[in-house]
C-alpha cells in the first residue's frame, strides 16, 4: 500500500506496539461513550488547541483502528489552512474538501479508498481566501448531513482552537468534539482556554487526549477522559 511506510500511521505500521493499542482503547471509549441509549456519533471532530499537538496524528491513526473494526470511515481533512492528511497518506491533493465546497468537484471524484478496510478520505484541496466562511457555509452543513447517512463515522481534522475559529465553527455541525493536548508542551490555562471557547458555541467535548505523556517505556502514549 502506497502509505504504509508513512511514520505517523503507527497503527498500520506497527499495529501490536502499545501506541496502536492506545488507539484502539481510544476507539472503545468514544464507543462506550455512547452506550446506555445515548445517541451514537456519527460525526467527529478532533481538534487541539495549539499547533503541533498531534490532532492529525491523532485523528488518522483512530480512522485506521475504526475502519479495521469494520466501521466505514470517512476522514476528511478540514484544516484548510494547514493541511497535512494527504501527506499522512501518500495523496494526491489536487482535488478535495475546498473543490466540493465551491462547487467544482463533486464529492465522489474526490472521495479515496485508501486501505483494505473500509477507511475513505478527502483532502483538503486547493487553499481558499475564506476558509473559516466555507467550513461554516450551508453547502458544508448539508455535506455533513449527507456524509452520516453514507457513512458509519465521519471524522474532520480541524485547525487548532487557539489561534482561529474554524474547529469552533464545525463543532455546531457535528455530534462530538475531542481535544488533543501535548503534554509538557501546552499551558494549562491555553489548555482551559481552549476548552471554554468550545463550551461557548455548545461543542459536545466528550474527551481530551493527552499526547507524549511519559511514562515508564512508552515514549508516545494517550489518555481519554471525559471532561464531563
Amino acid at each position: 500500500m502506497r502509505h504504509r511506510d508513512a511514520p505517523k500511521l503507527i497503527y498500520m505500521v506497527n499495529p501490536k506496539s502499545p501506541h496502536a493499542e492506545a488507539y484502539r482503547t481510544l476507539r472503545t471509549n468514544i464507543q462506550y461513550a455512547t452506550a446506555g441509549g445515548k445517541k451514537e456519533y456519527r460525526s467527529l471532530i478532533v481538534t487541539s488547541a495549539e499547533p503541533a499537538e498531534g490532532k492529525t496524528t491523532t485523528i488518522s491513526n483512530l480512522a485506521l483502528a475504526l475502519a479495521h473494526a469494520g466501521k466505514k470511515t470517512l476522514l476528511i481533512d478540514a484544516d484548510l489552512r494547514k493541511s497535512s492528511i494527504h501527506h499522512v497518506f501518500r495523496l494526491a491533493n489536487t482535488n478535495g474538501l475546498t473543490d466540493v465546497l465551491i462547487g467544482e468537484e463533486e464529492p465522489e471524484a474526490c472521495i479515496e479508498p485508501v486501505t483494505d478496510y473500509p477507511l475513505y478520505v478527502l483532502t483538503a484541496g486547493r487553499r481558499v481566501a475564506n476558509p473559516a466562511e466555507e467550513l461554516a457555509s450551508s453547502r458544508m452543513h448539508s455535506l455533513i448531513k449527507r456524509w452520516q447517512e453514507e457513512y458509519d463515522i465521519v471524522l474532520l481534522d480541524t485547525p487548532p482552537v487557539l489561534p482561529v475559529t474554524d474547529a469552533q465553527l464545525l463543532s455546531s455541525q457535528v455530534d462530538a468534539v475531542i481535544l488533543v493536548l501535548r503534554s509538557g508542551h501546552i499551558h494549562r490555562q491555553k489548555a482551559i482556554k481552549a476548552k471554554q471557547l468550545l463550551e461557548h458555541v455548545s461543542a459536545n467535548l466528550i474527551g481530551t487526549v493527552l499526547n507524549q505523556k511519559q511514562r515508564s517505556h512508552l515514549n508516545d502514549t494517550y489518555y481519554y477522559g471525559d471532561d464531563g
